[in-house]
């Protein structure tokens, strides 16, 4: 397996990386080296597909920079949350949607690995490789850390395994109808219950969860059109999703769940530039960042074509969202992501295969040089904290 790695980290000692390892607050960037735009805008291979990768970011200093890069397989097909990190940061788990498959449509065909990364050595390394469904895209733990969840978009199921010993194993599936499209799935804070978005079903379910078996509450949650993304607040207390929308140039939307009332409810929709795939709430709640694409990943001929993507800071107030800042980002942004202290985010861009660098002080989003990924795109990303 190939492995790339700053001249740094070639040059340490086990020792020293691993202690170094636990101080560094990390954020796992997943890199997908198989999937570009074609001239009508689909997802395509390029003539030479690349290995997917993750790159390690250390953002406990600013700048941020990237430590380490390994190959894993990834996509960018799904919510850009395909990344789930432990709390102790020691290892890791990321899914892959889509793969290179020179037979298929557009070179690209439905992906169902699963990938478990040991973060404890350098260079972390893949230590478990298991399937899912076809679509494999977001992947939760339970907060006892022994259950997981993957939504599988492609085949409308819901995997379920068990956790233990940083291992993984298959433990059922749900199916919820082809067509449904499920996306982000979110473990709420009992551990008893996790929200589900089913983009083709424009509804956002509620899971109930007793040991290994999942079922799906009745009532459905009615955000908006196209439901994808989804996080929620360190608190608990809410959900915010994105609404994808038609992908046709209007304005989309984003939408809070109050997860406090009994049965969870949207308590509030906000009108947002299109194309919202990139959402995160900070550490602490107190804001929301909101990507949007903009139409940068249309052909240049589309009338809602734009060169750059935008995000835009929201101060969550209570049950309320209320705009505070918004700067320009790169081409076909996917995931957001903050530091552990909130100050800096960071937005992948796809299109140009570069990761925006924002410091966020004093309600002010100032541009940093951004992060350059070799060979593929980031597109999802994952943290140890909330």
């Amino acid at each position: 397996m190939r492995m790339i790695l700053a001249t740094l980290l070639l040059a340490a000692s086990p020792a020293w990386a691993q202690k170094a390892w636990a101080q560094d607050d990390l954020i796992l960037s997943s890199n997908d080296g198989h999937t570009v735009l074609g001239p009508d805008g689909a997802l395509v291979a390029p003539a030479a597909p690349q290995p997917d990768t993750v790159s390690l970011i250390d953002v406990s200093r600013y700048p941020p920079r990237i430590v380490a890069t390994v190959d894993v397989p990834g996509s960018v097909v799904g919510p850009p949350m395909a990344v789930w990190v432990a709390p102790d940061q020691t290892w890791a788990i990321v899914t892959s949607a889509t793969r290179a498959d020179a037979g298929a449509p557009g070179g690209i065909a439905p992906d169902d690995r699963v990938s478990v990364l040991d973060l404890t050595v350098m260079p972390p390394r893949i230590v478990q490789s298991l399937t899912a469904g076809m679509g494999a895209t977001q992947v939760r733990v339970s907060p006892d850390g022994t259950l997981a969840l993957i939504a599988n978009r492609a085949a409308g199921t819901l995997s379920v395994f068990t956790v233990a010993g940083r291992r993984l194993a298959p433990a059922g599936l749900l199916d919820l109808g082809r067509s449904s499209l499920p996306g982000a799935v979110q473990f709420l804070r009992d551990g008893r219950t996790a929200l589900l978005t089913l983009f083709g079903d424009n509804a956002v379910r509620v899971l109930h969860i007793d040991g290994t078996r999942v079922t799906v509450d009745p009532r459905p949650i009615t955000t908006g059109v196209a439901p994808y993304t989804m996080d929620v607040n360190a608190a608990g207390t809410l959900a915010a999703v994105s609404n994808m929308g038609r992908g046709n140039g209007d304005a989309d939307s984003v939408s809070l769940i109050d997860l406090t009332a009994s049965p969870p409810r949207t308590v509030e929709t906000v009108s947002v530039p299109s194309g919202p795939e990139p959402l995160k709430f900070s550490p602490d709640g107190a804001f929301l960042a909101v990507g949007a694409q903009m139409g940068s990943n249309k052909p240049a001929s589309d009338p809602f074509h734009h060169d750059r993507g935008v995000v835009t800071m929201f101060a969550v107030e209570g049950q309320h969202l209320r705009q505070v800042a918004q700067a320009p980002v790169g081409p076909w942004a996917e995931g957001a992501a903050f530091s552990r202290d909130g100050h800096t985010l960071l937005v992948q861009n796809m299109g140009d295969r570069t990761i925006s660098v924002f410091r966020w002080e004093g309600g002010q989003l100032t541009p940093g040089a951004p992060l350059v990924i070799s060979g593929a795109g980031p597109e999802s990303f994952g943290t140890a904290w909330p």
